[in-house]
């Protein structure tokens, strides 16, 4: 099997139909081969005297060169392609994700128990007292992940249908991750208050809503509303998670570097909902120097004391009609560099302009700020959002955790305090001896990750008094 690159997103199967005589399959093969497809697999389906029908798997890089190999075997004398299907779009097919009931209605007295008229009781409990409905119900440990489809991953503007199955995926994450059950809710209106109100109608039966893929500036007035009219936690994934998990890598990076976050430089480059968002939990945590910079340059200056007093809202100390400077500006004698706007905006001689021994977090996707063979060699410690290279910055280790820690203690809100507590814990899962370079940041397929953000959100919502659930036996009054 050659190797021509990873182009694993872009997997084909197709099923062809070759004349039953020598030199054809190596005809097909050559031409993949040309085409820089990686070969996978090759499954026989059937054969005859004159024919044999096989199933081939390769890489392609993008859509694209998909069809045009296609287009190319298509075209080869004595061969035919039968179908062809891409493994992405098969896991998709019905959607991802189901509903399960916890045990089966086998009879028709579980029948009478768990709907009417059994249930009646319990409805009539909870009515008496509402807290009841944390016990008796699937609200207990329920989330919605809620969208407009506005801000669909880095694609725009895609609508609430094309959200779905980005919702679906998030949802499978909150099960897989945190056995949390979350719920893909995509709307069909982008106006900030029509939200509001429909998420407030639905909230009576989640623990939590978790919104998503809102475009900025939308998003903060849409999650400032929900925290101040709802009792459960709400959050801005793409803001919040994002900002947990990078702070939480940078804690580790300047563990490597023996610095603290009092001492460095920082540059925060892209102001929308992540860049904001880290703004404020990197001050939040004790960073005394930071520069935000956007497309007008350098428009979020001024004393530490003076940012961190603003940082529920750093949008009113944003001063976009009179920026201090450019970007390069900003970098002169930087320690780090925090990217979360587009792709390739930062060269090598910009870098150059910051410490020698720098830090780098190039953020966007798919392609970061700083192209990543430039970014690993003129940095010490380098990050990106690509599962491709070393030190993603991944918000999947940030959100399942939080949300379960909240749950189990049915925190009223997800406040600063818990988020501080999230990026310590993440970055405690690595130990000081494991710490380097390459591994400032754990996996998000590391196990120890969301047992230990649950547990420290949880005592920090317990410390910071939003947690209406002290203890596990809390609930055992209700059966009395």
């Amino acid at each position: 099997m050659r190797e021509h690159g990873s182009y694993s997103n872009y997997r084909l199967t197709v099923r062809l139909e070759l004349a039953n005589t020598p030199g054809i399959f190596a005809k097909m093969n050559a031409l993949l081969d040309e085409e820089r497809a990686n070969l996978v697999a090759v499954d026989l389906v059937s054969a005859t005297k004159t024919t044999m029908v096989r199933d081939v798997t390769f890489d392609v890089q993008n859509e694209a060169h998909g069809e045009q190999v296609l287009a190319r075997l298509g075209a080869l004398p004595d061969v035919t392609v039968l179908s062809a299907s891409d493994r992405i779009f098969l896991l998709h097919l019905g959607g991802k994700i189901q509903v399960k009931s916890k045990f089966p209605i086998s009879t028709r007295h579980v029948l009478s128990m768990v709907y009417t008229p059994g249930v009646g009781r319990v409805s009539q409990a909870i009515a008496k007292d509402k807290s009841k409905v944390f016990t008796f119900t699937s609200k207990n440990n329920s989330v919605a992940v809620v969208s407009d489809g506005s801000a669909v991953l880095g694609l725009g503007n895609l609508g609430p249908e094309a959200a779905l199955p980005v919702m679906e995926g998030k949802v499978m994450l909150f099960k897989e991750l945190a056995d949390v059950n979350a719920w893909p809710i995509c709307l069909s209106t982008q106006e900030p208050d029509e939200i509001v109100r429909i998420v407030q109608g639905i909230a009576p039966s989640f623990g939590g809503i978790n919104l998503e893929d809102i475009s900025s500036p939308r998003c903060f007035e849409i999650e400032q509303k929900l925290k101040q009219s709802l009792d459960i936690p709400v959050m801005h994934d793409d803001q919040h998670g994002t900002a947990v998990v990078l702070l939480a890598a940078l804690t580790n990076a300047l563990r490597v570097m023996g610095r603290s976050l009092e001492q460095v430089r920082i540059v925060v480059n892209g102001l929308g909902a992540a860049g904001t968002a880290c703004c404020r939990i990197l001050l939040a945590a004790g960073a005394t120097h930071l520069l935000g910079c956007d497309k007008e340059g350098i428009v979020l200056y001024g004393e530490a004391e003076q940012l961190r007093a603003c940082r529920t809202d750093l949008r009113t100390c944003l001063t976009r009609e009179q920026p201090r400077g450019t970007l390069r500006d900003a970098l002169k004698g930087a320690d780090v560099f925090i990217g979360l706007s587009v792709g390739n905006v930062v060269t090598a001689a910009d870098l150059d302009l910051m410490v020698p021994d720098r830090v780098v977090f190039a953020l966007a996707n798919p392609d970061p700020e700083v192209p990543p063979e430039v970014g690993l060699s003129h940095s010490r410690i380098f990050a990106t959002g690509r599962s491709d290279y070393p030190n993603q910055i991944n918000n999947a280790l940030a959100f399942p955790g939080i949300f379960r820690g909240a749950l189990d203690v049915q925190a009223s809100q997800i406040n600063e305090a818990m988020k501080l507590a999230a990026a310590q814990a993440i970055a405690q899962v690595i130990p000081e001896e494991t710490l380097s370079e390459d591994y400032i940041i754990p996996s998000v397929f590391d196990k120890e990750v969301v047992p230990r953000v649950a547990r420290a959100v949880a005592a920090a919502a317990r410390a910071s008094g939003v947690a209406r659930r002290r203890t596990k036996t809390d609930d055992s009054s209700v059966l009395e």
